[in-house]
């Protein structure tokens, strides 16, 4: 009897011992599963964080079609000649597929998307038209290309600088022709309309490290002279509430540990925290921010075909998202630039991860700027 009492104490711990296995398996795929989840989500607001405010006041008050027409009304249109972008007849054909959108976000104030401005984000949304599965890559500023400087004329420049020269259909211009691709829409945002969505929201709760501190009251007192709104300065690590001038200031650091890359992953986290705070709202609160948002967008996108988006957002797949150039390399000449090593590589590695394209040959225009680049650098492989 006591023999059997032992056998079957040492089954029960072995018994526990492959239950413990087991939940710390599922521990590890759940903390995986919610990482990814985490991911998929703070990119999908991305793509379609301006449409959902709109769907979501939608669904609550059970409103109809004239409704969503009426609030899209609102946001200003960018005229954008889709034959001077960059896309030859072989790229349109390659990536037919694929449904290319650029979003910028520009250091200006309301209402000033004119030259001279810059693009400290450029992100772009690549829908796969027959799955819908979506990826996102962010564009570093930084990083050197060949573009128009706004007179016809091709030089090696920061990519942040092609809206500059000549505004958003430069900057397509300037993407299709570096990267082989086919974008055609863009949207725009501004300084001013992060701030605004924000406090329309009523602030977010954000995560401050003693590194952040470091620079995040510089960026808070220059969107303050550039929106007109003033705000507290940040003394301590620790948690906050942010208004939506710390919030933007926050997503501007770019001079801690990880540099721009880092920077890229701020932006993310405050428009993930943004939209968790928005699905907080009431209809009239989310009412409110549509009405604040939306007329500080501009795009080319024609108001039909954002509505012919909308029922295809809950099918969407976000399967993934980069930072590219994937490899890169600073120098310093006029000034300090991100140099991709090479942009021939670059532009390889991007077709194969983004669109499948496991042989793919970068055109003969990606081939002469990658040499003129390493020429200029001395950067290559």
């Amino acid at each position: 009897m006591g023999k059997h009492t032992i056998e079957e104490d040492k089954e029960v711990k072995k018994k526990k011992i492959r239950k413990k296995k087991v939940d710390n398996n599922e521990n590890i795929d759940t903390k995986t599963k919610k990482s990814k989840k985490k991911m998929n989500i703070a990119l999908k607001i991305f793509l379609i964080f301006l449409l959902i405010v709109i769907l979501l006041a939608g669904i609550f008050a059970g409103v109809v079609w004239w409704y969503i027409n009426d609030k899209l009304g609102q946001i200003q249109y960018e005229d954008i000649d889709k034959t001077a972008i960059g896309i030859t007849e072989e790229v349109k054909e390659e990536l037919s597929g694929y449904r290319n959108i650029a979003i910028l976000g520009i250091d200006s104030r309301a209402d000033d998307y004119s030259l001279g401005n810059r693009s400290d984000c450029i992100i772009i949304v690549s829908i796969n038209r027959k799955t819908n599965d979506v990826k996102m890559f962010s564009v570093y500023r930084d990083t050197y290309m060949l573009m128009d400087n706004g007179s016809g004329t091709e030089i090696l420049d920061k990519i942040t600088h092609a809206y500059s020269y000549g505004g958003a259909q430069n900057t397509l211009k300037a993407l299709n022709t570096n990267l082989d691709l086919n974008i055609e829409e863009v949207v725009t945002v501004n300084f001013d309309s992060v701030v605004a969505t924000i406090d329309a929201v009523g602030g977010i709760d954000m995560y401050i490290d003693s590194e952040e501190v470091k620079y995040i009251n510089k960026y808070i007192d220059e969107n303050s002279k550039v929106t007109g709104k003033k705000s507290k300065h940040i003394t301590q690590a620790g948690n906050y509430h942010l208004d939506g001038v710390q919030a933007l200031a926050y997503s501007r650091i770019r001079y801690t540990a990880g540099g721009d890359y880092k920077r890229t992953e701020r932006m993310r986290t405050v428009i993930e925290a943004t939209m968790k705070k928005a699905k907080t709202l009431n209809v009239g609160q989310l009412n409110t921010v549509a009405d604040t948002v939306l007329p500080r967008v501009r795009t080319n996108i024609a108001k039909n075909d954002i509505i012919a988006l909308i029922p295809k957002v809950p099918s969407f797949n976000i399967s993934e998202s980069i930072g590219w150039p994937y490899e890169t390399k600073g120098i310093t000449l006029d000034r300090w630039y991100g140099v991709p090593v090479t942009l021939e590589s670059n532009v390889t590695e991007l077709h194969k991860k983004l669109f499948g394209q496991e042989d793919y040959q970068p055109s003969a225009k990606v081939k002469e700027i990658s040499q003129k680049i390493v020429t200029k650098t001395g950067y290559s492989k």
